[in-house]
């Protein structure tokens, strides 16, 4: 008998972040170094290292190019490993969700709390990157606390992407998939090391609907003060894509939990 899916309740989520947040503090350190160290090698040696071949891209250094959507991308897979991985072991093998459903707590409330811990993570490793990006003199200007609540914003769209996908699998192998055919073009073709205009129409139009590459144009508009109405339109976009990714995953993960 498939039971009716129940409304979610933001308290009882906050009680699920609040359980990760616990279980993180005894291991954060350990956690935080690849993530973080990741993007802060591509900003050495894409920066650095090419950016001394090329002069300028866009009008702007090199490195000033990349930094920006370095930042967005660390969050991304802060998020999403999060989402993924840290989700399905818990979910299927050490069958920690059982008990937080024997709680009031419902699936609703569960996947909630998890996208809440999923953007809480990658703002954890956007935020350490962009305070390395002060630290080498970029971004400071007051436009810049805008970036603040981007990190919390974009992490919760790629979570729900990633916890979607946990959603649907059986066999944690099948995220193999998810990160080497997804993310990882993602990563490679969303305007963060050159920009889109070289790249074919066709492929301009696709990377245009993916969700790093408005995240990459919002965060270099930003941090390079290049102020335009395409900055909202990149910014409403990704509130779209996040509001119904999230609408889909709580109704998946009541589904997947409860069938």
């Amino acid at each position: 008998m498939r039971r009716s899916a129940p409304g979610v309740r933001i308290k009882a989520a906050l009680r699920v972040w609040q359980r990760n947040a616990t279980v993180y503090k005894r291991t954060w350190k350990l956690n935080i170094l690849p993530n973080f160290f990741e993007p802060f090698l591509y900003l050495l040696g894409m920066g650095l290292g090419l950016g001394a071949y090329i002069n300028e891209m866009e009008g702007m250094p090199y490195i000033e190019f990349i930094a920006p959507g370095l930042l967005i991308s660390s969050i991304m897979w802060g998020a999403t490993l999060e989402t993924t991985y840290n989700v399905f072991v818990k979910m299927n093998f050490d069958r920690i969700y059982d008990g937080i459903l024997s709680t009031p707590v419902n699936p609703k409330d569960l996947a909630l709390g998890e996208l809440f811990w999923g953007a809480t993570r990658g703002s954890i490793y956007g935020g350490a990157f962009f305070s390395i990006l002060l630290t080498f003199g970029m971004g400071f200007h007051w436009g810049i606390l805008l970036i603040i609540p981007l990190l919390f914003i974009i992490g919760f769209m790629f979570a729900t992407i990633g916890l979607l996908f946990t959603s649907v699998i059986k066999e944690i192998e099948l995220f193999n998939y998810f990160f080497t055919l997804f993310l990882t073009p993602l990563f490679l073709f969303s305007g963060i090391f050159f920009p889109m205009t070289q790249l074919p129409e066709p492929i301009q139009i696709i990377a245009w609907f993916t969700p790093l590459y408005h995240g990459v144009e919002l965060s270099r508009g930003i941090f390079n003060q290049l102020w335009s109405i395409e900055l909202v339109h990149h910014f409403l976009w990704i509130l779209v894509v996040t509001v119904l990714n999230t609408i889909i995953v709580l109704r998946s993960i009541h589904k997947r939990l409860y069938r």
